[in-house]
C-alpha cells in the first residue's frame, strides 16, 4: 500500500493540513493518538470514518516527513 492512495492535501480542507483522504480526520490527530499509547483499535473505534490501512498510511506518511526532514535534538555528550 502507498500512503499517497490514502493521504491528501486541500487548502480549502483542514487549513491545508494533510488529511486521510475523504475526511477531515487530520493525520496528525491519528499520529498523536499513536504516541499517546492509543491502540489502534480504540482509534477506529473514535474515527469510525477509518480504518487499520488509514492508520498504517498514517504512519508511513510520517516516515517519509523524517526521511525528508531533520528536526534538531538535544546531543549528548559522555554517555
Amino acid at each position: 500500500m502507498k500512503w499517497q492512495e490514502r493521504i491528501s492535501t486541500n487548502p480549502l480542507i483542514c487549513h491545508g493540513k494533510s488529511c486521510i483522504k475523504g475526511t477531515r480526520i487530520m493525520v496528525s490527530v491519528v499520529l498523536d493518538n499513536l504516541a499517546a499509547g492509543v491502540s489502534t483499535a480504540e482509534i477506529l473505534q473514535s474515527y469510525p470514518s477509518l480504518s487499520a490501512e488509514d492508520i498504517q498510511a498514517a504512519i508511513a506518511y510520517a516516515a517519509e516527513l523524517a526521511r525528508e526532514r531533520i528536526i534538531p535534538t538535544v546531543i549528548e555528550v559522555g554517555k
